[in-house]
C-alpha cells in the first residue's frame, strides 16, 4: 500500500509541477510594460464598506492620489455599519475636489442578496449615473500605489480584457499571517493557474475581489452584479460570467496591498473558513475528493517520509522536497525564509481542517458569517 501510495504522489506532483500552468512559479505580475493610451477613459471606483473605520480612510486616500488622466470618480456605500465608517470616508476626502467622491448607506441586504453584493450594485447604480467606460470595484482594506488605476487601465486597453484584476499583496507580518498568507496565493493559484486565466481558450476563470477593473459594458451585459447575487465567492463568480463575453487577466502585484490583520490563528481560520465549502459547491462529493487529494498531495508523501521504509520513504522524501522548493517562489514574493516550504505539508493539514470547519458551519446555519452576516445560501434545517 506505501508503495501505491508513494507513486500516486510522485505522479501528482509531476503533474503539477510540469502541467499545471506553472502555478508554482508566481510569473504573472504587473511587471508587464504598457503603452499609454492616447485617450483615458472615464472611471469610477466603487468601494462597499461595512465596519471598516480602521482601514477606510488609507483605502480611500490612496485612491484620491491615483495619477490619472482622465476622469475619475469614487463612490464609498456604508454597508449598515456601526462603527463610523461612513465619516471617516468622508472625512478623508475633504480636500478632494467635489464631486469626486461620494459617500452613500445602504441598508441590507435585499432578500436573496449577499451583504457585499447588494452594497456594490448600490455603487454601481450610482456609478452609472456618470457613464463611466470602467468600474474598478475595490475592497475597503485595499490601498494601491499612485499609479494603480492608470496601470489597470493601460492593460486593459491593451489587451482588450473586460476583466483586469490584481491579487492585492497580503499582509504577512503575524506568525499567523507568515504561516498562512503564502500558502493561501498559492493553493489559490493551484486552482486557478493565473496563465489559464488569461487564456482565451481556457475555461479557467478567476480575479482577486480586492482589486477588479471591468469594462462597464461587458458588466452589463452579463446582467451585472445581481447575476451572482447570492455567490460568497463573488470574483471568481463574476470572472467566470465576464469571461464568456471577452479575456480576462489576473496576476500578482506590489501595487495594491490589503490592510486587514489576521493576528492569530483564529482571525485565518474565520476568513478561510468563511468560503472554503462555497468554494466545493456545498457538495459532500466535492468536500471528499478535496479531503482526498489534499491528503495524497501534501500530507501522505510527508507521513511516508517520517514513518515509512525502503522505496515509499525516499519517494516521501522526494515529493515532500519537491513541493517545499515549489513553495519558495511565493514564499520570496512575500519576502519569507524557503524554509517554510518544509511546513507546507502541516499548513494543507490546517487548510483542510478549515475546509471541514466550514462544511460543519454550513450545516449548522452559519455558513459565510462575516461581521454578523449569516450567508444566504445556508440549509433550512427541517
Amino acid at each position: 500500500m506505501d508503495n501505491v501510495l508513494a507513486i500516486i504522489g510522485v505522479a501528482v506532483w509531476i503533474y503539477l509541477l510540469g502541467a499545471r500552468g506553472g502555478f508554482w512559479l508566481a510569473r504573472v505580475r504587473d511587471t508587464i510594460q504598457v503603452r499609454s493610451p492616447e485617450k483615458w477613459p472615464a472611471v469610477t471606483v466603487v468601494i462597499p464598506a461595512r465596519n471598516e473605520s480602521e482601514c477606510i480612510a488609507l483605502s480611500v486616500q490612496s485612491l484620491l492620489r491615483q495619477v490619472y488622466a482622465g476622469p475619475l470618480s469614487i463612490v464609498v456605500v456604508d454597508d449598515d455599519s456601526s462603527d463610523g465608517t461612513a465619516a471617516i470616508a468622508a472625512n478623508a476626502g475633504e480636500t478632494a475636489p467635489r464631486p469626486l467622491l461620494t459617500v452613500m448607506r445602504t441598508s441590507g441586504p435585499a432578500q436573496g442578496w449577499t451583504g457585499k453584493l447588494w452594497a456594490l450594485n448600490q455603487g454601481i447604480v450610482a456609478a452609472e449615473k456618470s457613464k463611466p467606460e470602467y468600474l474598478l470595484l475595490s475592497d475597503a482594506d485595499i490601498v494601491h500605489a499612485p499609479d494603480t488605476l492608470a496601470w489597470l487601465v493601460s492593460q486593459s486597453l491593451a489587451g482588450g480584457y473586460v476583466l483586469t484584476s490584481l491579487m492585492a499583496k497580503l499582509r504577512c507580518e503575524s506568525f499567523a499571517e507568515r504561516s498562512h498568507v503564502p500558502a493561501f496565493v498559492y493553493f489559490f493559484q493551484m486552482l486557478f493557474p493565473f496563465e489559464w486565466v488569461s487564456r482565451r481558450n481556457s475555461r479557467v476563470a478567476a480575479a482577486a475581489g480586492g482589486c477588479m477593473l471591468i469594462r462597464t459594458d461587458a458588466l452589463a451585459s452579463v446582467g451585472g452584479v445581481a447575476s451572482i447575487r447570492n455567490a460568497l465567492i463573488d470574483d471568481c463568480s463574476l470572472a467566470a460570467k465576464l469571461k464568456e463575453r471577452g479575456p480576462i487577466w489576473l496576476g500578482l502585484t506590489d501595487r495594491v496591498h490589503s490592510i486587514r490583520p489576521y493576528q492569530n490563528l483564529s482571525d485565518v481560520k474565520k476568513m478561510i473558513s468563511r468560503s472554503a465549502y462555497s468554494q466545493l459547491r456545498n457538495s459532500a462529493l466535492l468536500l471528499a475528493g478535496a479531503v482526498a487529494g489534499m491528503a495524497i498531495t501534501f500530507i501522505v508523501p510527508a507521513m511516508l517520509a517520517i514513518f515509512a521504509n525502503g522505496l515509499p520513504k525516499y519517494l516521501g522524501l522526494a515529493t515532500w522536497l519537491a513541493m517545499a522548493i515549489s513553495f519558495v517562489p511565493m514564499l520570496r514574493f512575500y519576502r519569507l525564509s524557503p524554509l517554510w516550504g518544509i511546513a507546507l505539508p502541516g499548513i494543507a493539514l490546517l487548510y483542510l481542517y478549515y475546509t471541514l470547519n466550514s462544511a460543519y458551519k454550513y450545516l449548522r446555519r452559519q455558513g459565510g458569517q462575516w461581521k454578523g452576516r449569516v450567508h444566504v445560501d445556508a440549509p433550512s434545517l427541517q
